[in-house]
């Protein structure tokens, strides 16, 4: 059965009839539901997607020892994979803890003359928080060019006073990726402060009270930062404008940001960046060719320990032609008891071949810290996890110098004099619920 709907004709006062059946109109709403559903779900797809599966393919085999730390190529090799070059005439200083790294950090900038530029994963309410949104504050009030870039999801106070502070100051204050849906499980996870594009610091401290004081009690978290002045810093502050120009769309350049460096001391330094949304495996793989490459020793102190199928392969391997292998992880005062479970899942084949694991007692052990042979150093915010290898985007200096090695050998023995082994016998005793959980939480190792 027909049924007509009355219709204005094109001249003034006519009117007609078109007839439609009615399922045909069912018929019609059918398809423009079904056309709404379909885009909601390949939106939903496309965010899944973009967040926790990548295009890329993973380096899948193993590198082979082809040369030593200490081997020209080595150098050669991690230059022209990883870049940029590494350089020398730099000095670097290490600083342990909230309370050596907190003042050198606003020490600085309060001698800032003309820039600031500092990106940072963590930013929390706080004492230290507000004592950085002040002494940023007073800098772009005497005319200093201030740039902070914070994480959405490390940072807690978005909208909060510190950062209308710094804004109402003229600071330059920009969040990275919070309003792009497709891209929130990408993260900047980068420590990076450069003063006057002539003094740097990275490493692995965040932005909060958990980081004051000395690493003497659970609420103080053990953690190091690196001062560097030299060449490199021209790399870090490149580092810190590739995040920038994502996010403001703002190149920063000129003598404000990059002036003439010379050489400030006998360290030779790279400072590397990996970021998922360039399709690198950076981070991922300058730990594996550092790994490749050891002769005699590695010593690992990071956060989050959780690694892949390869690396895992890539430590034992070196375990097996004869390298002494320390890696010293959080025990139970740990901000994410879910990454100590996964790691701990891991350690089976590592303690059965050799490889020494120990867990931190006194409180949070914050590092990111790799040294090999002696020579080779990794410190930065890349974590020993799929998060920093796949996910996030990261940046580490690397240094080749025997005294900055023996300087953080010296610091991570001190460390292990106050952590527990655990061995196998340990590892195999184990209750079983804790088994059952350390391989519920190892399923979800791609996101840790």
């Amino acid at each position: 059965m027909l049924k007509a709907f009355p219709v204005r004709g094109s001249r003034p006062g006519c009117r007609s009839r078109i007839y439609v059946e009615p399922n045909a109109m069912k018929k019609r709403r059918s398809n423009l539901v079904t056309i709404a559903v379909t885009a909601v779900v390949t939106a939903a797809i496309t965010t899944l997607a973009r967040n926790f599966i990548s295009g890329e393919k993973k380096i899948r085999h193993r590198i082979a020892q082809r040369y030593g730390i200490s081997d020209p190529q080595f150098e050669r090799s991690m230059s022209q994979l990883l870049g940029p070059p590494i350089l020398e005439g730099n000095q670097v200083v290490p600083l342990r803890n909230g309370a050596e790294i907190f003042p050198a950090m606003l020490e600085a900038i309060a001698g800032a003359e003309r820039s600031i530029t500092f990106e940072t994963f963590v930013y929390w309410s706080g004492a230290i928080a507000q004592t950085f949104a002040e002494a940023l504050s007073a800098a772009a009030g005497r005319g200093v060019k201030v740039h902070l870039l914070v994480d959405g999801v490390g940072c807690d106070c978005v909208q909060g006073p510190a950062l209308r502070q710094m804004k109402e100051a003229g600071a330059q204050v920009e969040v990275y990726h919070i309003s792009n849906i497709a891209r929130a499980n990408h993260r900047t996870h980068r420590k990076l402060l450069v003063i006057d594009g002539r003094i740097g610091f990275t490493g692995g401290v965040g932005i909060a009270d958990q980081w004051d004081g000395n690493a003497a009690s659970p609420n103080e978290w053990r953690d190091s930062h690196y001062r560097v002045e030299g060449p490199v810093v021209a790399q870090m502050q490149a580092a810190f404008l590739d995040n920038w120009m994502k996010t403001r769309a703002v190149v920063l350049h000129g003598e404000d940001y990059f002036p003439a460096l010379a050489p400030a001391g006998p360290h030779r330094c790279q400072m590397f960046k990996s970021s998922p949304m360039e399709g690198s495996e950076s981070a991922r793989l300058m730990y594996l060719l550092s790994i490749a490459a050891a002769e005699e020793s590695i010593k690992v102190g990071n956060a989050y320990f959780v690694p892949d199928d390869l690396t895992t392969q890539t430590l034992i391997e070196a375990a097996e032609r004869g390298v002494k292998i320390e890696i010293l992880v959080p025990g139970t005062q740990i901000d994410s008891p879910l990454v100590r479970s996964a790691s701990r899942h891991r350690w089976g084949d590592l303690l059965k071949r050799g490889l020494r694991i120990y867990e931190f007692e006194p409180t949070m052990y914050h590092c990111k810290l790799m040294i090999i042979d002696g020579l080779w150093v990794s410190v930065g915010s890349a974590n020993f996890d799929n998060r920093s290898f796949r996910l996030n985007d990261e940046a580490n200096l690397n240094i080749i110098d025997r005294e900055i090695a023996a300087a953080e050998s010296a610091a991570f023995d001190r460390d292990l004099a106050r952590a527990r082994e655990v061995t196998y016998a340990d590892w195999q005793r184990r209750p079983l619920w804790q088994r059952a959980t350390d391989g519920a939480s190892a399923l979800l190792r791609s996101q840790l």
